[in-house]
């Protein structure tokens, strides 16, 4: 019978100067919170090439008892690295926090009691000022415009990767196997009950942000596409509109040839209306092309993710 109480999973990426730090944290303020419930520290390490993964395997070998390691073959992203870990966590309760310090590990228990207190499926945080990058602001706002229109999200919740979620909604969300996972769209497909919760946000403490412009693109276009068939109906909107403009165009430039008999032909025009129209059916194929060839990746069971080693209990089991 599983008695784990609460998994906290944590994705790893370049983290190897913080994750024993913030391991010992976690140990500090949970342990003495769960009153001898018992927890688990799940480190996913996606694809780091420097020496995350040697810092992360001594860790699992030294907290047997609550840690276990996941190592991925290659940098499969984020969203991949934690529904890794929400494949392979057994507790009531999973939290999700990222590596770098900028959610402190003792807001992990606020998140806890506030889905512990309501009938909550999942809580995210809520941050009364960010600190992050500007940049990463400004894609995070994006994001969270984006995410009303596409997914019907409530305005007032905001979306962000530290959450904890209720074990009935991880089988739920555990049961995607597409090679583009999006953690947030996956809950908000699966459930209404959501919650959220004050905490704080602290600055980086070592490097930069991973986001870069192609990785918060990537991210957006999983929105867009896997999530979402709006984009089809845009696509089918925007071409019926410049139909529509081309036809009324056409009817305009007849009467007045009518008309104005002596009127010169427009080349301008000619290419202008060329372009445009070409542009509108190119981004339609576009937009129809990555609909396919990601229903193509699907059906050819390209991974979620690769282990390429698990250590738990302190010994290498694959």
């Amino acid at each position: 019978m599983n008695n784990i109480y609460l998994s906290i999973i944590i994705p790893i990426y370049y983290g190897s100067k913080t994750i024993s730090r913030l391991v010992d944290s976690i140990n500090s303020h949970i342990e003495k919170e769960l009153d001898g419930k018992l927890y688990e520290i799940i480190l996913v390490n996606d694809g780091s090439k420097d020496d995350t993964d040697l810092v992360c395997s001594n860790l699992a070998v030294t907290f047997p008892k609550t840690i276990k390691y996941f190592d991925l073959a290659k940098n499969f992203s984020e969203h991949n690295a934690v529904i890794a870990g929400l494949n392979n966590c057994q507790g009531m309760y999973a939290a999700i926090i990222d590596d770098d310090f900028q959610n402190p590990p003792s807001e992990i228990i606020k998140l806890l009691k506030k889905i512990q207190d309501s009938n909550a499926d999942v809580v995210f945080a809520k941050y009364s000022q960010k600190k992050h990058h500007w940049f990463r602001n400004l894609g995070s706002k994006f994001n969270d415009y984006v995410g009303n229109i596409m997914l019907n999200k409530p305005k007032e919740l905001y979306l962000c990767s530290f959450k904890i979620i209720r074990q009935n909604l991880i089988k739920e969300i555990i049961k995607y196997k597409g090679p583009f996972p999006y953690i947030d769209g996956l809950i908000l497909r699966s459930t209404h009950h959501i919650e959220t919760q004050l905490v704080i946000h602290d600055y980086r403490e070592t490097g930069k942000s991973n986001y870069t412009l192609t990785k918060l693109i990537s991210l957006w276009s999983n929105m867009f596409i896997n999530f979402s068939i709006k984009p089809l109906r845009w696509s089918l909107v925007t071409g019926f509109i410049f139909s529509l403009s081309g036809f009324l165009l056409a009817i305009k430039f007849i009467i007045e040839k009518i008309i104005y008999p002596d009127i010169p032909i427009g080349w301008a025009s000619a290419i202008v209306s060329t372009l445009i129209f070409s542009g509108v059916q190119l981004i339609v194929l576009g937009v129809v092309g990555e609909y396919i060839g990601r229903s193509y990746l699907g059906h050819t069971n390209t991974p979620q993710y690769v282990l390429r080693k698990v250590i738990a209990n302190g010994k290498i089991i694959e």
